[in-house]
């Protein structure tokens, strides 16, 4: 190979296109680092409703670093997710020097396990939010299924004027909810296995039982579901009469 000078010749000449080629490209670096490239316009297209607009600036600011071809825009994203409130941030850039940051904010659904948020797609997030919410417990691998549930039962209640409140989910997967009716506050005990067919065949008979026993003047403030056929009722400061033995006085 050698001796032939076609080869060499072919050798030298790929070895030079790649130099060429390195050198094209360390000069097309250098001038996209270039102060002429850097973005002069920063340009937020929503109006924030609960995101602090000085964190977002100063995000904006401090972590979207680069110039029109050089910004990590993923990078960037995932700084401007970080801000409380920011469910998602799209960015696009506008030759030459513009940037235009788009913010969808989350919305509260419910507040989640005592110290967080979650919005209806079971996202959880962390913010400041003094507002009144459902109360929802569980795993967090859980929390899409469970606001799902919160959407649905509630609907199912309300026909019986009855406010769904709070969920909770025990970790071995029991169901325990608390409603608001025209009574006051009824914890209702679903279990395990099939909670949704139980709390729709609670839904069917209410008006007969615990409706009834309301119009009364008999307050029911737990049922427990868990049974095959039926459900148990307590009824507060209610006491069970021991039953006598036969010939005692």
């Amino acid at each position: 190979m050698w001796d032939d000078a076609k080869q060499l010749n072919a050798i030298a000449a790929g070895l030079a296109l790649i130099a060429a080629g390195a050198f094209v490209v360390g000069g097309l670096m250098w001038l996209f680092r270039q102060p002429a490239f850097e973005f002069r316009e920063v340009v937020v297209t929503t109006t924030p409703e609960r995101v602090n607009a000085a964190q977002l600036e100063a995000v904006i600011r401090d972590e979207l670093a680069g110039t029109f071809f050089t910004m990590n825009l993923d990078r960037a994203r995932a700084a401007l997710a970080k801000v409380p409130w920011v469910r998602r941030a799209t960015l696009s850039r506008q030759w030459p020097q513009r940037l235009e940051v788009t913010i969808e904010e989350h919305e509260p659904f419910a507040r989640w396990n005592g110290d967080a948020l979650v919005n209806a797609n079971g996202e959880i997030f962390s913010a400041d939010y003094d507002g009144d919410l459902p109360q929802l417990e569980g795993a967090d691998a859980r929390a899409t299924e469970i606001t799902a549930r919160f959407s649905e039962w509630a609907a199912a209640l309300r026909p019986l004027s009855l406010a769904l409140q709070e969920i909770h989910v025990s970790p071995r997967g029991g169901w325990r909810l608390r409603v608001i009716g025209p009574s006051g506050p009824l914890d209702v005990e679903l279990g395990r296995d099939e909670p949704g067919e139980r709390l729709t065949r609670f839904v069917g008979v209410y008006a007969r039982t615990i409706q009834v026993l309301a119009r009364a003047g008999t307050r029911v403030d737990r049922v427990d579901l868990r049974y095959r056929n039926g459900f148990a009722a307590r009824v507060p400061g209610f006491h069970e009469r021991a039953v006598k033995k036969a010939g005692t006085v």
